[in-house]
């Protein structure tokens, strides 16, 4: 029954991907034949699980518009969706996908993948994540965490990708990997990270502060330490872990503090907070960005997210909390070793957190951080939007864009000459609050 399973859902996938195709050409016929004398780069933004554009789209959507680039947005909606439903999704996105010059994603998207593009149309994959941290798509094949490699391998997500944007030359090695490009490694260039353009704007991370004091009052004067975790299990049933002792935070950092938590967007059903916290702790998971949650916060504590990557540009203590971290490593796994790696002590236990948070800021390693983000965040300089932007639509004027596999991607030679990064340096802990705003 199992084999019989498989191979009817592998037919659904290729009768979907067949007739979004056919719907995508027919489309496209309809275009040339009856042009309406619209403007050339005609943009599409597709989010894959969200209703609206998320925070990758949040400086390059603007920075188009005052290009004058026309942009349409669609919703695929993958997650918790019934396959009827999906394949209209997918028919309505191959009908718009037909209208459009260049695609901008966030993150895979089997549709696109998957669908028989135009040779000039272009496909920018901007990812949501910085840097390389647990590994995902091709690198988990045959993982407990991923599929098959020859499922990944028939139903490519990045088969039509002409162009990832990555946080710096230290992680292409990894994006080729997981996006399986070994054989079109250029598509991968360091251009930097669109949303982290934000990190670098002073007047963007005041008002992300006074979002979230809007949001949580009660840390106005208050140290802020942020408990933002990565999910686990699958995608589609991704569970929160809980071993975090908010009750021995609470007792042992008394009324100084207040913790702000901020689980992944895939985690439907969260930890609850204990009662004896309120007011000492806040889920900030539905109402504030991940943005505002780190401006806001002054200590930074995770396990395996890739949000320290973003941290590391504020120049502010992380710690990792990661008493399963054999068990994650067995099901996911890193691209780098994780002891190493990390930019802060790693603990197992609650106590030993709070050892070290109460004794900031000289437990600190400052220099640790600064390599780290070196390594990791080069090419995010606060102008990464406008490189992406010039790379993407003056190929598009090329008329190069997939024609032979050949991408005229700029060099790091190309890259805007950086002076020194206009970090945000707001460490609280220790002394005087140093905010902007």
């Amino acid at each position: 029954m199992a084999k019989v399973s498989k191979y009817v859902k592998t037919g659904l996938k290729v009768l979907m991907y067949g007739i979004a195709s056919g719907v995508y050409w027919a489309r496209s016929s309809i275009g040339q034949l009856k042009s309406d004398g619209s403007p050339k780069k005609r943009v599409l933004v597709v989010e894959v699980t969200r209703a609206e554009p998320s925070n990758s789209f949040e400086r390059i959507l603007p920075a188009m518009r005052d290009r004058n680039i026309q942009t349409d947005f669609y919703s695929w909606g993958k997650l918790r969706v019934s396959k009827p439903r999906l394949l209209v999704r997918a028919l309505c996105l191959a009908w718009k996908a037909a209208q459009s010059d260049v695609i901008f994603l966030c993150e895979a998207c089997p549709a696109v993948g998957n669908l028989r593009l135009r040779q000039d149309v272009q496909v920018v994959q901007l990812w949501h994540g910085c840097g390389a941290f647990k590994r995902f798509g091709m690198s988990t094949a045959n993982m407990r965490f991923g599929a098959s490699r020859e499922e990944k391998k028939r139903f490519s997500e990045h088969r039509n990708t002409t162009l990832v944007t990555v946080s710096s030359p230290e992680v292409c090695w990894a994006y080729v990997e997981a996006l399986d490009m070994a054989e079109r490694p250029e598509v991968v260039q360091p251009l930097g990270i669109s949303r982290t353009d934000g990190f670098f704007d002073k007047d963007q991370l005041s008002v992300w502060r006074s979002q979230a004091l809007d949001v949580v009052p009660q840390i106005a004067g208050k140290k802020v330490l942020l408990w933002a975790p990565t999910f686990r299990g699958q995608t589609e049933a991704a569970v929160a872990p809980d071993f975090l002792d908010l009750e021995v935070l609470y007792h042992r950092l008394g009324d100084d503090w207040r913790v702000l938590v901020k689980h992944h967007p895939h985690v439907r059903n969260r930890p609850v907070l204990p009662a004896s916290c309120d007011g000492f702790v806040f889920d900030v998971s539905d109402t504030l960005s991940i943005e505002s949650a780190m401006a806001a916060a002054d200590v930074c504590v995770t396990d395996y997210s890739s949000l320290v990557f973003e941290w590391s540009l504020l120049d502010r203590p992380v710690a990792f909390l990661a008493p399963d971290l054999d068990d994650y490593d067995d099901w996911r796994g890193f691209y780098y070793d994780y002891d190493q790696m990390t930019p802060g002590p790693v603990f197992t236990t609650t106590e030993e957190l709070v050892r070290w948070v109460c004794e900031l800021p000289g437990s600190f390693n400052k220099d640790e951080l600064a390599e780290f983000r070196k390594k990791f965040m080069s090419s995010c300089d606060g102008y990464a939007t406008e490189r992406i932007l010039d790379v993407v639509f003056g190929q598009l004027e090329t008329g190069l864009a997939r024609a032979k596999g050949d991408s005229p991607l700029c060099t790091q030679s190309q890259k805007r000459a950086k002076g020194d990064s206009p970090l945000w340096p707001a460490l609280r802990v220790g002394g005087e609050a140093s905010h902007v705003g």
